[in-house]
């Protein structure tokens, strides 16, 4: 059986060793929903998601902790702003942004895939922990410009690259902070 995502995924670090991941899907087969994928910096992967969405998500990625929270995100063109529980994150986005066509799954899992991991040192193409094969087919890519984010009021930091892996799936995103629009296909 075959799945589709369709949204964007934010990843961006800060200098406390703090690293998150905001997946915002405007359609899903759970519908639209918001999560935050947090990697604290002794590397403990923790899923701030409310419980419908936390089962749907952690079908695919295992986590060490769940914390059953309503995630918002309130997103303009080229700013968004985060809450999730105890954390509060915001970030600003490049004005210009790099484009791809539409494209067919075996380009992403052949082509595709062998250019982002010389550039980017990411996979486009892969399967999960949980043996769910996925397929990451990038629409628009912006680099954040400006971050920050806070955890119980704690301020964490100015924003760093993603410079130790993350671990929640496959691949982890590019080191440089970005959002990336695209399409996500799962095949359980």
């Amino acid at each position: 059986m075959t799945e589709s995502l369709r949204g964007s995924i934010t990843s961006v670090g800060f200098a406390s060793g703090h690293r998150f991941v905001v997946g915002h899907w405007r359609a899903s087969p759970i519908g639209p929903f918001s999560d935050v994928m947090w990697a604290d910096p002794g590397g403990r992967r923790v899923l701030v998601a409310s419980p419908p969405v936390a089962e749907f998500v952690r079908s695919v990625y295992p986590f060490e902790e769940v914390r059953p929270f309503e995630v918002g995100v309130e997103a303009a063109a080229r700013h968004a702003v985060v809450s999730a529980g105890d954390i509060s994150l915001s970030y600003s986005l490049s004005w210009w942004a790099v484009n791809f066509p539409p494209r067919p799954r075996w380009i992403t899992a052949t082509a595709e895939n062998w250019i982002s991991r010389r550039l980017l040192g990411v996979q486009t193409y892969g399967v999960s922990p949980t043996g769910v094969s996925e397929w990451y087919r990038t629409r628009s890519l912006r680099w954040i410009t400006a971050a920050s984010a806070s955890l119980n009021g704690t301020d964490l930091g100015p924003m760093s690259e993603l410079d130790r892996p993350l671990g929640f799936g496959f691949t982890d995103p590019p080191r440089r902070p970005c959002r990336v629009e695209l399409r996500v296909d799962l095949k359980r």
